[in-house]
This record gives structure tokens, C-alpha cells and sequence, in this order.
């Protein structure tokens, strides 16, 4: 058996008539940069969030740099102002915060959830702190209350990436309306994909959605007058229609990954095999299925010799990247145990329960 760690074309195949004729649509109105299909989904995808605004920008990095630059133009925040995030982010969280002028403060996770530990924030908190960046990482929704009530005590902003979130909730409130402003991706292999590289900015801050609007259009509200520097990151029609055929779905496509999650979770007993902590079923939509296991790349190879494919998210942490060499000196013995150890599972969508099955029984073989 041959196993893919993510079948695009089999995802994506599902809705194909449905896409075609979106895509039709939008290549035949003429207006392809925000446009009807863009203004209709952002009004869908802020209502599904419950948000007042949603913004749809370029991607996911995007997003995250247009809040921080927004909050700069607006006078919450100035160069150099510090942001405390997750050591075992994507670098993406990271980068935006440093293209936007602002310090990322690296703060270890939690080795159970792999999220931002609430516990370990406050002790980084100076005088030029200004907001907390949780990221909802593999699916899971980050400790929201723990973070909020530190911001709130300290007077900072909580800036959100969701990118692997889609759809996950706490307390009945879906990602998206849990902080400040969220930042989304819709790069193809997420809960909710485009067909291209996508992103959008939630918030129910009316002055923060405007702003996020003119910086990622030029810096521009009105044509040939420029109130900001800012840069070119703007949903397009295409993609943006493509989006709404895909929302119809996905929420039935989390409750599939959690199914599988749950199947993988009850079919592994190898004790050497650390499975993914799930705090509360809504939670978790599972982009990711993310095992540990002391020995990964052995794992790895024999899962592969078996016609499984899996992947590393991720192998090396951002502060051991050389693009942030400065952070070389760093000791962060969780993020990397977490680096050098993680695994992540086939799951999607389109994954079948003998397929796990499979995978589950070769994990355990490994282990003996």
C-alpha cells in the first residue's frame, strides 16, 4: 500500500465541477483584484469566525505583518517595540514579526500541546513589550484565557496565527474572534486551501481592519494618494472564489481529520510513541497529526519502506536557522527536543480508515 502524506489532486478532486464554474465565473467578470467574490467571502468567512471584519490579503505572512504594521501606523506600537511568540513556530510567525520593525521574543512551549506556555510568558514582559503572538499550532487552539488574561493585565495586544486553525473553537468561539486580530493562511494544504497562496486578517476592530485594508493595497485608500508605505498583499477574485466553494466543506473535513485523529490515537500503544494531547475535542482540527518518538528519523525511514510518506514540522527551530544567527547562543531544551523529535502522520480529508489502520500497525511494528 502506498500511502501520500497529503493527496492534493484527491482533496481538491471532490468539488471539481463546483470549481470549474467558480473559476469560469471569475475569469469571465472582468474584475479580478478585489471584487464581488472577494467582498462576499470576506463577509462569509468573517461571520463564520464572528468577527465584524475580515480582510483578505496575499497569504499567511502577510497577514501576520500587516497587523503589527497597521498597529505601527495607528500609534499602538513603534519600531523596536517587542512581540513575545512561540520558540517552535513556523518561521513565518517569526519573520513577520521582524519585518515589521518590531523584536520577537522567543518563549518555550508547552511539550504536551506544543503551544505557547501561559506559565512562562510573564518573566518576558519589559517595558517594551506590546503584544503576544500565540500560534494555534498543528490545529490546537492555544491556552487563550491563560494569554488574554496576561495581556490584559499588562495592557498588551494578542495577535493570533491561525493558519493551521481553521475552524478549531474554544468555548463555542471559533478561532478567528479569540484576540485582538487574527492572522490566517489558505496556502493549498490547509483545513481551508486555495489553489494558490491566500491569507486573511479577522478582527472586530473597525480603525485596525481599515488600516490592514489601505497598508496591504499601497497604503492606500483612495486611488494615487498614499497615506502609509505599504506593500501589495491582496486577495484575488479567483482565489477568493475558489475559497467559498471550499468553506461549504471544510467543517465536515475537520470532523473526518478528527475522526482519523481519534483512530490513530486508539490504534498506537506504543509507549515509546508520544501522541498528541487533545484539551478539549473542538479545540483540535488536526491539520496535523503529530507524534514524538525519540528515534524519528529511523522512523521516518522505515515508515517509508513500508509506502508511508511522512514529514518533519519542523527540523530545525527558528532560533537555530541561520537567518537568525544573533539567536545561535540560545538555550531552548524544549523546542528542540520538540524539533528533533516530532513526526507527523498522514491525515487529510481523503485519508480512509484502512489507511490509517495501516500506518497505525507499522508505527506499532517499529516499536516491537
Amino acid at each position: 500500500m502506498k500511502i501520500p502524506f497529503l493527496d492534493l489532486q484527491s482533496v481538491n478532486s471532490r468539488f471539481q465541477a463546483e470549481l470549474d464554474e467558480a473559476v469560469k465565473s471569475a475569469l469571465h467578470s472582468g474584475w479580478y483584484i478585489r471584487g464581488e467574490q472577494c467582498r462576499l467571502f470576506e463577509e462569509e468567512f468573517g461571520n463564520y469566525c464572528g468577527t465584524h471584519y475580515c480582510v483578505g490579503v496575499g497569504n499567511g505572512l502577510d497577514a501576520i505583518r500587516l497587523i503589527f504594521e497597521a498597529y505601527k501606523s495607528l500609534g499602538v506600537m513603534e519600531e523596536g517595540d517587542e512581540v513575545i511568540v512561540p520558540a517552535n513556530t513556523y518561521i513565518a510567525s517569526i519573520l513577520a514579526i521582524s519585518q515589521s520593525g518590531l523584536k520577537p521574543v522567543l518563549c518555550e512551549p508547552r511539550l504536551d500541546t506544543y503551544n505557547l506556555d501561559a506559565a512562562l510568558i510573564e518573566p518576558l514582559i519589559t517595558e517594551r513589550t506590546r503584544a503576544i503572538l500565540p500560534v494555534h499550532l498543528y490545529g490546537q487552539v492555544a491556552d487563550m484565557q491563560g494569554i488574554s488574561d496576561i495581556a490584559k493585565k499588562h495592557k498588551l495586544k494578542v495577535v493570533d496565527d491561525a493558519a493551521q486553525a481553521h475552524g478549531a473553537a474554544l468555548g463555542g468561539r471559533k478561532v478567528g474572534s479569540l484576540a485582538d486580530a487574527t492572522a490566517f493562511s489558505f496556502y493549498p494544504s490547509k483545513n481551508l486551501g486555495a489553489l494558490g497562496d491566500a491569507g486573511a486578517v479577522t478582527t472586530s476592530d473597525k480603525a485596525l481592519a481599515d488600516k490592514v485594508r489601505s497598508i496591504a493595497n499601497y497604503g492606500s485608500t483612495i486611488r494615487y494618494y498614499n497615506e502609509d508605505k505599504g506593500i501589495n498583499s491582496r486577495l484575488d477574485e479567483i482565489q477568493a472564489a475558489v475559497l467559498r466553494v471550499k468553506m461549504k466543506y471544510f467543517e465536515a473535513d475537520n470532523v473526518w481529520r478528527q475522526k482519523a485523529a481519534r483512530q490513530y490515537g486508539e490504534a498506537i500503544h506504543d509507549e515509546k510513541i508520544a501522541l498528541p494531547k487533545v484539551e478539549n475535542p473542538e479545540s483540535h482540527v488536526f491539520h496535523l497529526f503529530v507524534i514524538r518518538c525519540g528515534n524519528r528519523d529511523e522512523l521516518g525511514r522505515y515508515l517509508a519502506d513500508k509506502g508511508i510518506q511522512t514529514q518533519v514540522h519542523y527540523p530545525v527551530p527558528p532560533h537555530l536557522q541561520p537567518a537568525y544567527s544573533e539567536w545561535g547562543h540560545l538555550s531552548l531544551p524544549i523546542t528542540e527536543k520538540i524539533h528533533r523529535e516530532v513526526l507527523s502522520l498522514p491525515i487529510s480529508p481523503v485519508i480512509t480508515k484502512e489507511e490509517v489502520e495501516y500506518v497505525a500497525g507499522w508505527v506499532n511494528e517499529f516499536g516491537g
